[in-house]
């Protein structure tokens, strides 16, 4: 009995990985279907990655057009998207908000000193509590919300300048419309 548990444990796990490596291969994967999407951002309370203040995420969002980015200095990923999401603080009026998710303070910290600091905010999420009320598997995940703080689009991966541009920048036209 305890073979087959093993075996059946290994295979679910198999499993997952296959999809999760097919879903990083398929260059659509950004576009499956989020729940959020039409929907307010979770009322979610973290701490303040610099000061450990809880924060309201929901008082943040406020009337700003933000970008929610989930990312961890231990993701090669995140560290390839990193430059980009410097330019778009630099050259965008967008608020930025990061979550440091599954991350330690010191590691995260030296990841900004290193690579720079593009957010507003930052939250620490060092048990993973708020990616899981997000719904994150995979840094990383990055969020568009409203003014009004409801999700507009959700991209899952890294953010290069064609993401931006397809995906992304025709949220922010139809509103300056």
């Amino acid at each position: 009995m305890k073979k087959i548990l093993t075996l059946l444990i290994t295979f679910i796990s198999l499993a997952a990985l296959f999809v999760m490596f097919y879903f990083s291969l398929n260059s659509n994967s950004e576009e499956l279907p989020s729940p959020f999407l039409g929907k307010m951002f979770p009322s979610i309370q973290g701490k303040d990655f610099y000061t450990d203040e809880t924060i309201e995420v929901s008082d943040l969002l406020a009337n700003n057009m933000t970008l929610v980015n989930v990312w961890a200095s231990w993701c090669l990923t995140c560290r390839k998207e990193h430059q980009m999401i410097m330019n778009i603080a630099k050259n965008s009026d967008l608020q930025l908000i990061g979550i440091d998710y599954k991350d330690s303070r010191e590691e995260g910290k030296e990841y900004l000193e290193r690579l720079g600091n593009p957010y507003d905010e930052i939250i620490f999420d060092p048990i993973g509590k708020i990616g899981m009320d997000l719904g994150v598997y995979a840094t990383p995940e990055t969020f568009l919300v409203n003014e009004k703080g409801v999700i507009l689009y959700k991209h899952i991966g890294e953010i290069d300048q064609n993401v931006w541009d397809d995906k992304f920048a025709i949220h922010l036209k139809s509103i300056e419309s």
